[in-house]
């Protein structure tokens, strides 16, 4: 027997039920003659928690206490209570300490009149879907509503009681989470000038199922011309920083895929893809699979040389290397793995530039295809979501408001395009799994997470006070990094790894920092922040991409995706702001410490006349949050990180004499940054890019147990030597 079948006669609320398809009944108080007639309880009954109630499977009335869920055919006597008198099993089920009286769990009839406690079939419940046309209550779906609104009754209702009259019942308390990983109660230092809306537009779930759906036909060529062409798989990630290091110099209306850049051809892209070539390069264990990284090497560059459009030089050069290495693979069968590691990097050296020459064409060409087929793209997109506002009469130019030249707190991005009637949206929950379905399409989010969402929205949007738009807007939000991520496994989500929680905890504490330079709405730790999407993620507290904010004061942290073109047009950000503000202003920067070869953003901010202390934390010392914490299970929220960790405090003066990095604030910082018991045995993935230590971190995040990226420059210099140049390994 659900909650919602407790009909108190003298509960302490009247209870108001809305009906899941019907307008005209909604917020209508219980009429007298929809309950059974009974007879008031003495007092001290109702204090002690105890209401007469009508059973509706038996048809006869019985008695039942909120605070100790029993329940009882007899008028119940104050401290006695006989089990056996207890004929509906309700006392099966204890009471959960941690709920509040009205949320109660399924009792053990329930569950097994639906197939068992672990089946996947559910009661029968018809979903009411979100629409602007359906009737909804100004609360969340995670929440209750006005007291005496059950929540099966906002989202749906039992088909058996579909028509049964209104009935009161407890009020449900709130799904309160098991673990938290964010604090949204921090208000922001944040001072930013006063802005106009964004021209972006609205956000709606058959445009983002098509964006989603041409992206994984995008990601498809990608894979397709890497094979075809090169023979090689893509780099792991790359994919994904070329949507990173496309939106720095993206000058294009849709928010997701490139479609305005120039340069057409993209370096991250290249790079990644000229490493891989002839083959990728492991670091070896064993001296057998050195020997044949060694042998697969040689034979893959004779091949490439011979079948491209070579000169008869780099032809020469190649073949008589590849030879001389085969004759000597033939003779020398005691070499160690470091000789043959050496005669590698030797005869990449070597072959490595003729090889990169005659490659060069075939690979920009794949940059460049997978460009214009993203053009392509992003213009069917808007012409399919021009199409939709068009039916709705919705213009898409929209006159700007009057803005006042004026310092603001930081608020939440605003739309200035009104946003069109919303489709059906389904939600149902599955254990501790929120379960989002448009057009068949389902996207899942820990429930935890699903009421985050819920809090971040209720905070900061500001069109849609009755929730009428939420599950869509969930839906769009989860669907658009679902196809940043990628399909693969573990794919992308080292691109929105976070701090750990005790990290952020000490940055707020010791140097007042309320503000996110690089998050999302999954995986932010305050209400404030920035991040890539301002259409949908606006909703949710979003300020917007961080490369488009522009604040006066305050602290912020600022953990990049590692992508080098991303990170270093940040550091640019910095200097500018820093240097126009006069107020306080402080970033504290955390980035992986890549000495091999060094990366620009480190560089220029190490050389900063802003910086006013740096640390180091060392490498499988320290740990990150995943980037799929909204999905992954508990035990699989932390990772090592393979990869030190720079911390750079950049500061004005003013900012400096606010937040000063002194000894006790760093080694306060410093000690949360401390391993925890929680962090995984093997690290997940971090993405990195370039070559050396870069590529190492890169293998390692791949949980592969052998192998490693290999080591040196991915461009050997030209010119043949006579004798093996040692490489450190």
């Amino acid at each position: 027997m659900s909650s919602e079948n407790h009909n108190t006669a003298g509960g302490d609320h009247p209870a108001l039920v809305m009906s899941p398809t019907s307008s005209s009944n909604q917020g209508q108080p219980l009429s007298p003659s929809a309950a059974k007639p009974t007879l008031e309880l003495p007092d001290d009954m109702i204090q002690a928690g105890w209401s007469k109630c009508w059973s509706k499977r038996e048809n006869r009335p019985y008695y039942f206490n909120r605070f100790t869920n029993q329940s009882l055919w007899e008028m119940p006597v104050l401290g006695q209570h006989d089990v056996i008198s207890d004929p509906l099993g309700l006392n099966a089920a204890p009471v959960d300490p941690g709920l509040d009286n009205g949320q109660r769990k399924r009792r053990l009839s329930e569950e097994t009149a639906v197939g068992g406690a672990n089946s996947f079939k559910r009661p029968k419940v018809e979903i009411m879907p979100v629409t602007p046309t359906t009737p909804t209550v100004p609360i969340s779906p995670s929440t209750p509503g006005p007291p005496g609104t059950p929540l099966s009754k906002i989202w749906g209702s039992p088909t058996d009681e579909k028509q049964q009259p209104p009935s009161a019942a407890p009020t449900p308390a709130p799904y309160r989470p098991t673990a938290v990983y964010w604090d949204l109660d921090i208000p922001t230092n944040a001072v930013i000038k006063e802005r106009p809306p964004s021209d972006a537009l609205p956000p709606h779930p058959d445009v983002e199922l098509q964006r989603a759906q041409l992206t994984l036909k995008l990601r498809k060529h990608y894979l397709e011309l890497c094979q075809q062409r090169e023979g090689i798989e893509p780099p792991r990630d790359s994919f994904n920083r070329w949507l990173l290091e496309r939106k720095v110099l993206d000058k294009g209306k849709d928010p997701f895929l490139p479609s305005e850049c120039e340069p057409v051809i993209s370096p991250a892209m290249f790079r990644e893809v000229m490493n891989d070539i002839p083959i990728r390069l492991s670091r070896i264990k064993y001296r057998e699979e050195a020997r044949k990284l060694l042998f697969k090497y040689a034979e893959s560059a004779k091949r490439m040389i011979e079948s491209r459009n070579a000169t008869p030089d780099s032809r020469k050069v190649v073949k008589w290397n590849v030879e001389d290495t085969i004759s000597w693979l033939r003779k020398d069968h005691s070499a160690s793995k470091e000789d043959y590691m050496d005669r590698l990097e030797h005869l990449r050296k070597q072959c490595g530039p003729h090889v990169a020459a005659v490659a060069k064409d075939s690979v920009e060409g794949i940059c460049s295809k997978i460009y214009h087929i993203s053009c392509d793209y992003a213009r069917r997109i808007r012409d399919c979501h021009s199409a939709l506002l068009k039916e709705c009469n919705i213009s898409e130019t929209v006159e700007a408001p009057e803005i006042q030249d004026r310092l603001v707190y930081c608020y939440p991005l605003r739309l200035a395009i009104p946003s069109p009637p919303q489709p059906r949206v389904d939600l149902h929950f599955e254990n501790d799994v929120a379960c989002v379905r448009f057009k068949g399409e389902m996207v899942k989010i820990n429930r935890n997470y699903f009421s985050k969402l819920e809090l971040l929205y209720r905070y900061s949007c500001i069109d849609d006070p009755r929730f009428e738009k939420f599950l869509s807007r969930v839906w769009c939000l989860i669907k658009r990094y679902q196809a940043m991520f990628g399909a693969g496994v573990h794919e992308g989500t080292g691109l929105q790894g976070a701090l750990p929680v005790p990290v952020f905890e000490a940055l707020h504490k010791q140097f007042g920092v309320s503000f996110e330079c690089f998050a999302s709405p999954l995986n932010s730790y305050f209400k404030q922040f920035c991040s890539a999407f301002p259409d949908c993620d606006g909703f949710f507290g979003s300020r917007g991409p961080f490369l488009s904010f522009s604040p006066v004061s305050g602290s912020f942290e600022a953990n990049p995706p590692f992508c080098e073109e991303l990170m270093d047009a940040m550091v640019s950000h910095f200097e500018d702001l820093l240097e126009r503000s006069s107020e306080p202003l402080s970033f504290i920067v955390f980035v992986p410490e890549w000495r091999d070869p060094p990366t620009p953003a480190l560089t220029r901010m190490e050389s900063s006349r802003f910086k006013r202390h740096q640390l180091t934390v060392p490498a499988f010392e320290h740990e990150y949050r995943s980037g799929s914490q909204h999905t992954c299970k508990r035990e699989e929220m932390y990772y090592k990180a393979v990869h030190g960790t720079a911390v750079l405090f950049l500061q004005n003066s003013a900012g400096f004499a606010k937040w000063e990095p002194t000894a006790e604030r760093v080694q306060e910082l410093q000690g949360a940054y401390r391993v925890s018991g929680r962090t995984l045995t093997s690290p997940g993935p971090v993405p990195a890019t370039g070559t050396g230590d870069k590529e190492l971190e890169t293998e390692r995040e791949q949980g592969t147990s052998q192998e490693t990226p290999s080591t040196g420059d991915t461009t050997p210099p030209s010119g043949v030597t006579p004798a093996p140049d040692p490489a450190s390994i």
